[in-house]
């Protein structure tokens, strides 16, 4: 395989990053609101939220693009393939944070909480300064779990036309007739950058307040 095919894989990938990141980062926001929503105890707040995990675990995601993809146009909304993409992988990666993060804020010991509450800090700075800071120490592990899965899962964007690593792999291996060599290449990159995701959280993760170094 030439330099330039290679290259070509490269600059693929650079969108499959972004989009992933994207994703997850607005994933990530859906989730907090989401896990408040479970931890609120009314059913006004939990079975929404409830019902919006169950569908975006249980269906296949591959699914909820395609359903996505074709459901925007059919309420008037002609966007690019890309959001289509961006908001079905933000939809899922959100559903399956929101657990994680619903755990964290539930593993938050109570007498932190009622101490807080004694000393006289207000709800949002316990949140901030006690809450939060714990949960994401308890959920990290999980979250970039989370990353890499969703890192892998992009390559499912293919399917509505965003040129990705996966879609212009296939594209390269139907036009030079080596999808053997094209497919190796792509696997090969989507290694790196997991390993690198990897790297990072895990440099992250000990950096966290309260890991021993």
């Amino acid at each position: 395989m030439s330099i330039k095919l290679f290259e070509l894989l490269l600059y693929a990938s650079i969108y499959t990053v972004a989009l992933s990141v994207v994703s997850i980062l607005i994933g990530f926001a859906i989730a907090i609101l989401l896990s408040g929503m479970l931890l609120s105890k009314k059913g006004l707040f939990v079975v929404p939220a409830q019902i919006f995990i169950s569908f975006f675990r249980g269906v296949p995601l591959l699914v909820q693009l395609l359903l996505i993809y074709n459901m925007l146009p059919a309420i008037g909304l002609n966007v690019p393939s890309i959001v289509a993409a961006i908001v079905g992988l933000s939809l899922c990666t959100a559903a399956y944070q929101a657990e994680n993060m619903r755990g964290g804020f539930a593993s938050v010991p109570t007498g932190l909480v009622e101490s807080a509450e004694m000393v006289g800090l207000t709800p949002g700075q316990i949140f901030r300064r006690i809450k939060a800071p714990i949960a994401l120490r308890l959920t990290f592990p999980a979250l970039v779990n989370e990353a890499i899965l969703i890192l892998k899962a992009s390559s499912l964007v293919s399917v509505v036309g965003v040129i990705e690593l996966t879609r212009m792999a296939q594209d390269l291996a139907g036009s030079t007739f080596l999808p053997l060599q094209i497919f190796a290449a792509a696997g090969l990159i989507y290694l790196v950058i997991n390993w690198i995701v990897a790297l990072a959280g895990d440099f992250i993760e000990r950096s966290l307040p309260g890991v021993p170094r």
